[in-house]
């Protein structure tokens, strides 16, 4: 059973979401906040599994509640879940611990899978915010002004040809489409990728990948 912490202002929400993830029968709603500050102490009391938190909140916005629980409870995970798709809140969530973001509007299925994923370990992020996080950094057309890190030039052919689908939001799935290949060879590539360039989840490598698209684009 994975116990889940509902964090949002509006009681509304709460209910509404409560209603929903009661339908999944490996699930169960522990404990539920209006903002960040009681998110805080019902992580420390309640120890769930998952956090499920908003991001504009009164007394403690779900920012700031979010470093705090990740610093203090590491081994929680906290996805959020907002009407906000802004990118100041993208990568400030994500920077801060959190495992992934989605919007409100993501179908009741999607959310319990994507609640089930961050769990287990894997990052979450909902449709077209992977592009969002990359529009802030350096374009990959460019020749590269930085170094090329050792680490990506040991990379096999075809992890350079994972890591710049990687680039492009494309699930294990599509990756195993697009290669002709399995979904579990797809997963051991991402495997090999993460730990050769000692990075944490698949949007610190997607945003590898589109700062040195230069150097995976030569070997096309």
């Amino acid at each position: 059973m994975i116990r889940v912490l509902l964090v949002d202002d509006q009681n509304l929400i709460r209910q509404g979401l409560k209603e929903l993830l009661k339908l999944e029968p490996d699930l169960e709603i522990v404990g539920e906040a209006e903002n960040g500050a009681i998110a805080v102490d019902l992580a420390a009391k309640l120890q769930p599994d998952v956090v499920l938190m908003d991001i504009r909140m009164p007394i403690m916005d779900g920012v700031a509640a979010t470093q705090e629980i990740h610093q203090n409870f590491g081994n929680i995970k906290i996805l959020v879940l907002t009407t906000f798709d802004d990118d100041e809140y993208v990568s400030a969530a994500l920077k801060y611990g959190a495992m992934g973001y989605l919007l409100k509007d993501t179908p009741s299925e999607e959310l319990a899978a994507a609640i089930r994923a961050v769990h287990k370990g894997y990052t979450q992020l909902g449709p077209g915010i992977v592009k969002k996080l990359l529009n802030q950094f350096p374009s990959g057309g460019q020749t590269h002004s930085e170094p090329v890190p050792p680490s990506l030039t040991e990379l096999t052919p075809r992890e350079k040809e994972v890591l710049k689908l990687i680039a492009t939001g494309a699930s294990n799935r599509e990756i195993a489409q697009e290669l002709y290949i399995s979904e579990g060879t797809v997963k051991n590539h991402v495997t090999n990728i993460l730990n050769r360039l000692s990075l944490r989840d698949r949007t610190q490598a997607a945003i590898i990948a589109n700062t040195f698209l230069a150097y995976l684009n030569e070997f096309d």
